[in-house]
């Protein structure tokens, strides 16, 4: 008994932001911003809108994709760094308003890497025989939360808003060479460099209260990030990651026929696939049109591939991701 991806769904908020817009907000330049990370556009929700309303309507696709009822999924897995609250976790609010009984709902925050390590969970849940419809979703609400003053342009001209889910499902393999199934995953995280990447407030380790008006002068409740030990770090680690799941699963790069990445930087990509001599061509980017949406990058681009027939079935495709923590994560999947 093996898991595989049976439904894809994605949902954008429709308000585009374009690299122009945020001239006026941030004192930077389009092509300052292209140049450094690929991005043109991204988009942003309406004041109304939360994390679980974009979850709903990437869950709601991924089911009906999978042709599957909504009350067939026993469990949710909801990756974001931007919940709906502190508490409860998202989770619980993305199950009642798909109306669902009372599965199991597991939040996780490992950011950028969460879609990976959200079906890594899946895999091994559906393995155990305890499940077999799960609803898997990265969901990001960024633009509440970014600096969009002058002092906030390095991290700010970056995110955008977007979720995408799956639904990972049990099948019986009798083929491993042509039948859709996940063939391996590897989850990693290094904490010495938390802080090079991350949120610094509300906080319980900074003082006596949570949120402070010093930390609010202070612009902490603000993404902090250094973009050069990212970048040498990301490069590396998804290359070796990959690299080292491919092998694993018995294949050699060149048989992979699509690669979706983690949509944080153009040139972080390009330089994974220049380390691995990958064809630049085999890899298929969202980052231009919708910024980086952290956990939700990898479901948003496989269901924008599968839509622009670039993903059909029976690919073999490989995934890998970077994101704050440090964490990072691959994966080999038979679509």
């Amino acid at each position: 008994m093996r898991s595989y991806i049976s439904g894809v769904g994605s949902f954008l908020p429709p308000k585009v932001v374009t690299n122009f817009d945020l001239e006026e907000m941030m004192n930077t330049s389009d092509e300052w911003i292209q140049q450094r990370t690929g991005i043109v556009q991204r988009r942003w929700v309406d004041e109304n809108t939360s994390t679980s309303d974009l979850a709903y309507e990437a869950s709601i696709k991924a089911i009906e994709n999978a042709k599957i009822d909504k009350s067939e999924i026993d469990m949710i897995i909801f990756a974001t760094l931007s919940p709906d609250h502190d508490f409860p976790g998202t989770g619980c609010f993305l199950q009642h308003k798909l109306g669902l009984g009372e599965v199991t709902v597991l939040d996780i925050r490992q950011q950028c890497s969460g879609f990976l390590y959200g079906l890594s969970i899946a895999d091994k849940f559906i393995r155990s025989g305890e499940h077999k419809h799960i609803l898997l979703v990265g969901a990001e609400v960024h633009s509440k939360g970014l600096d969009k003053t002058p002092r906030g342009r390095d991290v700010g001209v970056l995110f955008g808003d977007g979720a995408g889910a799956v639904i990972v499902s049990s099948t019986a393999i009798t083929d491993t060479e042509t039948q859709a199934h996940i063939l391996n995953t590897a989850l990693y995280a290094d904490g010495a460099h938390a802080k090079e990447l991350w949120l610094p407030a509300p906080s319980n380790a900074m003082g006596a209260e949570r949120m402070s008006q010093k930390m609010l002068d202070e612009g902490l409740h603000y993404p902090q990030m250094n973009g050069r030990n990212v970048f040498i770090h990301a490069t590396k680690k998804m290359s070796e990651c990959l690299a080292g799941v491919v092998t694993k699963s018995g294949y050699q790069l060149k048989d992979i026929d699509i690669f979706l990445f983690h949509q944080a930087n153009m040139r972080i990509n390009m330089k994974v696939a220049e380390l691995l001599g990958i064809d630049e061509s085999k890899v298929f980017n969202t980052i231009q049109d919708f910024g980086n949406t952290t956990a939700a990058t990898i479901p948003i681009g496989m269901d924008c591939a599968i839509k622009k027939g670039v993903l059909k079935k029976g690919m073999l495709v490989g995934s890998a991701a970077f994101g704050a923590g440090f964490t990072w994560a691959a994966s080999v999947w038979r679509y």
